[in-house]
């Protein structure tokens, strides 16, 4: 069974940091892009981050300068680095593998930020 699982969200003051990280198991995406979206209250989805396997990145206007997507290909896992949070930073975190075929989807993490 192929899985893609969040980590790393949390609550915290506007301003602070945070890691996420999204684990793949069942099969590596090593060779494929891989996405971090977000989706907040009453709002749709929508693409933070992506990452290619060459690792070439691409942001969101809205985190330009604040956030950082990176992979570690050893672990299988990919990681985005939160900085300088606002309150509309608030949604659910969720990661995507983009292959051939077919998309893959993690459950998502809350990231609540808030003073």
């Amino acid at each position: 069974q192929v899985l893609l699982v969040e980590s790393g969200g949390g609550f915290v003051q506007p301003g602070r940091s945070l890691r996420l990280a999204c684990a793949a198991s069942g099969r590596t995406f090593n060779g494929n892009i891989m996405e971090w979206y977000r989706q907040a209250p009453d709002k749709e989805r929508e693409l933070v981050a992506q990452i290619t396997p060459g690792g070439y990145t691409n942001y969101a206007d809205s985190v330009k300068g604040r956030f950082t997507i990176s992979r570690d290909n050893t672990r299988s896992t990919i990681y985005l680095q939160m900085n300088s949070l606002k309150p509309e930073d608030t949604a659910v975190y969720y990661c995507r593998a983009s292959t051939p075929g077919r998309d893959y989807w993690g459950r998502g993490t809350q990231v609540t930020v808030s003073s």
